[in-house]
């Protein structure tokens, strides 16, 4: 098997690190690389040589510069799975926690896209992770929701415009998934059966569905998927997002 270069970004635990080890199953050289740098290296040390670890800021453009310069040879696949999100009503939430979320997830995004669209060469596939929030409004998450939702309309923008060179751009927009970032959320009492009872397949998500997900849409058996925003959140986008709030403050008071 041909060795193919592929660029994860936010790849140090989560969703991240399953789409990299599942990147390097499928005969990719990977680059692993987070704002936690120590993370990135212990990820691809678990996956072995040739697997490479890096840090990376996506609010700095020339971090996401650099990492992508310092790949040795053409990159085929870039996977952007970075992001953060922050809980507060419109009307209380500070600008300055709002602009952090957008900054990363939404800029950030941008800065990853733009970068990889500058250095995958023709064919390649870019991969953004969204959210179920790009599409599904929740009560207190305004500026995650506000951040994922711009999200997948840049990278439908992305596709129309990388088109002509064969660069196949997509998005995965994940529901509840269990990882470090959920799990704070997922330990308040009530939240988790809620998301369970508005989701039709009645389980929420491992990291390893969404990379199953990401490794398909990276392959050539996806050679005509472009623009798409994939909903993978078990169905929960055919019900009512979970009361976030009324838990929270049922729980706290």
């Amino acid at each position: 098997m041909d060795l193919r270069n592929a660029v994860v970004v936010g790849g140090g635990s989560g969703i991240g690190a399953a789409v990299a080890a599942s990147l390097a199953d499928a005969g990719h050289v990977v680059t692993v690389a987070d704002l936690d740098g120590d993370a990135a290296l212990r990820v691809a040390a678990g996956l072995g040589e040739p697997h490479r670890g890096a840090p990376a800021d996506v609010t700095v453009e020339a971090s996401v510069e650099a990492v992508l310069a310092g790949v040795e040879g053409p990159i085929d696949v870039v996977v952007n799975c970075a992001g953060v999100s922050t809980i507060g009503l419109v009307t209380d939430l500070a600008v300055d926690e709002f602009r952090r979320v957008v900054d990363v997830d939404l800029t950030g995004g941008f800065v990853v896209l733009k970068h990889a669209a500058r250095v995958v060469r023709d064919g390649g596939s870019i991969v953004t992770i969204t959210s179920l929030n790009a599409r599904q409004p929740a009560g207190g998450l305004g500026a995650y929701c506000a951040a994922k939702a711009g999200l997948a309309m840049l990278v439908q923008v992305a596709a129309l415009e990388l088109g002509p060179r064969g660069v196949r751009v997509n998005a995965i927009s994940p529901g509840l998934v269990e990882t470090p970032l959920t799990a704070p959320a997922l330990e308040i009492p009530g939240i988790l059966d809620d998301y369970l009872e508005n989701t039709p397949l009645g389980r929420a998500g491992a990291p390893s569905d969404v990379a199953a997900l990401v490794r398909f849409v990276c392959s050539p058996e996806a050679g005509w998927l472009t623009g798409a925003v994939l909903d993978l959140d078990g169905g929960a986008h055919l019900q009512r997002y979970p009361d976030l709030l009324g838990h929270i403050a049922r729980a706290f008071g």
